[in-house]
């Protein structure tokens, strides 16, 4: 696949894309990534990619001219992904779906804004990491590239180890607790059952220990754990 990332901060990819699983998975040509520069699509010499907002306010607004011009010019497909702090939480489904997909494109954001109208017909969807603000749009783009690209042919030396994750499979929560040598370190031990070498029993306490978790988590997601 071919994920193009458009960004006021080209080097802050650099570096990530170029180590671990984005990597392996590029060097096995499973995934071509284009990261393209956004004030290459300007038009005046300070290249501007912002400006007031209407209505007056504090902060600067992304233009939507310079976002429009580069998914046109480089004849981006959908899914077309703004990041945005409004967008809709990202989850283990929509890394299964791009994933199967043959291209995607991250769209970043950065000051106060982005232009309303890049997200309601330029992007075709908009996604977030959850209810915090970043400073842009790139971090949450490179966890979104991350989560996909480990999906993909070759990206893993040992794809088994990506199928025990948590949300693998829908429905699936959280995965159990790892442990590895010693069995005992600074006085605490190893579950009993994992050096047991019982296979059975130790898929039934791993599939009891997610849901043990999943619930936990939720529980304290929605406040019922305590007042």
């Amino acid at each position: 696949m071919r994920i193009t990332i458009v960004t006021i901060f080209p080097e802050f990819f650099t570096t990530p894309l170029g180590l671990s699983i984005p990597a392996q998975a590029a060097g096995a040509g499973s995934v071509e990534y284009r990261v393209v520069n956004l004030r290459d699509y300007t038009h005046d010499r300070h290249r501007t990619v912002d400006d007031y907002p209407y209505g007056g306010g504090a902060g600067m607004v992304m233009k939507p001219e310079p976002f429009f011009e580069a998914v046109e010019g480089l004849e981006c497909g959908p899914p077309i992904v703004l990041l945005s702090p409004r967008g809709r939480t990202f989850t283990q489904a929509d890394a299964f779906r791009f994933a199967a997909g043959p291209e995607l494109t991250l769209l970043c954001g950065h000051y106060k804004d982005v232009d309303q109208r890049v997200a309601e017909h330029l992007a075709t969807e908009e996604l977030s990491l959850g209810n915090f603000v970043l400073s842009g749009g790139e971090p949450a783009a490179l966890a979104i590239v991350d989560a996909v690209v480990r999906l993909l042919p070759g990206a893993m030396s040992d794809h088994d180890s990506a199928r025990g994750d948590s949300f693998y499979e829908e429905g699936r929560g959280i995965s159990a607790p790892s442990y590895t040598r010693p069995p005992v370190f600074r006085g605490h031990q190893v579950p009993d059952v994992l050096l047991s070498g019982h296979h059975e029993r130790i898929a039934q306490w791993r599939a009891a220990e997610g849901r043990r978790l999943t619930r936990d988590r939720d529980a304290k997601g929605t406040g019922e754990s305590g007042g």
